[in-house]
């Protein structure tokens, strides 16, 4: 706690009252000293004569006798002490002043012990108020040092996060170029694989087309789709058409386009109707024959 400057000059004031007060006891106590009446003492009464020397040289003289030395003069005797004077007794007025003074003594006094134990207080809060900073400041530094651990301790799991997720990453991303690389692989055997069966299929397919079995296929789904057709009578003879038969495997036919024909629109319709109607077509002979794409001549014997 800060001391302010009201109280200093406060501090300042009573000390220099103290002392005017001390010196003005003792002044009051010299100046009644000096003024006390001092006892008159008593001369001793003393019958003598008075003889001047050469009076008492001729003496002897005239007695015959030779003179005598003259005699010492006696010792004074030592004056008696004066007797202890009494005290004068003071005035009401000095008796009034001294109660005042001691009045007044008294209240500086009971002035001193307050200003002592508000001195005391202010000390005592002083240090109560210190003590609470320090502590207060000592609970702030533990706090900051707890919470820059903390934050050190995060900071460490979220770099070992960082690390462990980088790693995985890594491990990740290398595990599927490897896998990246061994579907390539199979994918590439399956292909040579897939390949090299297409390719033996469709040398296989070729020799069945070649073959007299691919002419008698053909023939069976030209005769199916011609038993299909219903004449429009707009037809005539000698129609000759090629249609276009896209198939699934099992036969059934899910396109159907009329390229090159001799007919109208209507016998063009008819055709691509009756090819509808055909589906499902006869499986060849060998399942190797079949094909998707066909092919047919469309020529109705009337």
């Amino acid at each position: 706690m800060t001391e302010r400057p009201s109280d200093r000059w406060i501090s300042l004031f009573w000390s220099a009252l103290l002392h005017g007060a001390l010196i003005g006891i003792l002044l009051f106590g010299y100046w009644s000293y000096q003024e006390r009446p001092k006892p008159q003492v008593a001369a001793p009464a003393i019958d003598a004569m008075v003889v001047d020397s050469q009076t008492l040289a001729a003496i002897p003289a005239a007695r015959g006798k030779p003179p005598e030395p003259a005699p010492k003069p006696p010792e004074p005797e030592p004056e008696p002490a004066p007797p202890p004077a009494e005290p004068p007794q003071p005035s009401p007025e000095e008796v009034a002043q001294e109660k005042e003074q001691q009045q007044r003594e008294l209240q500086e006094k009971k002035q001193a012990e307050e200003k002592q134990l508000a001195d005391q207080a202010r000390l005592a809060d002083e240090k109560r108020i210190a003590d609470e900073r320090a502590d207060a400041e000592r609970k702030q530094e533990a706090e900051a040092e707890r919470k820059a651990k903390e934050a050190a301790d995060a900071k460490k799991r979220e770099e070992e996060r960082k690390l462990a997720e980088q790693k995985k990453a890594e491990d990740a991303k290398r595990l599927a170029e490897e896998k990246r690389k061994a579907d390539e692989q199979r994918q590439e055997a399956e292909r040579q694989a897939e390949l090299q069966k297409s390719l033996e299929a469709e040398e296989r397919a070729v020799a069945l087309r070649s073959s007299g079995a691919m002419a008698s296929w053909i023939q069976q789904i030209t005769a199916r789709i011609q038993r299909a057709w219903i004449k429009p009578p707009s037809a005539r003879a000698g129609i000759d058409c090629t249609l276009l038969v896209t198939q699934v495997p099992g036969g059934e036919v899910v396109s159907v386009r009329v390229a090159a024909c001799n007919g109208d629109e209507a016998v063009r319709e008819s055709i691509e109707a009756a090819a509808y109607r055909a589906s499902p077509l006869p499986p060849p002979p060998d399942p190797a024959m079949f094909d998707r794409n066909l092919e047919i001549r469309f020529r109705p014997v009337d």
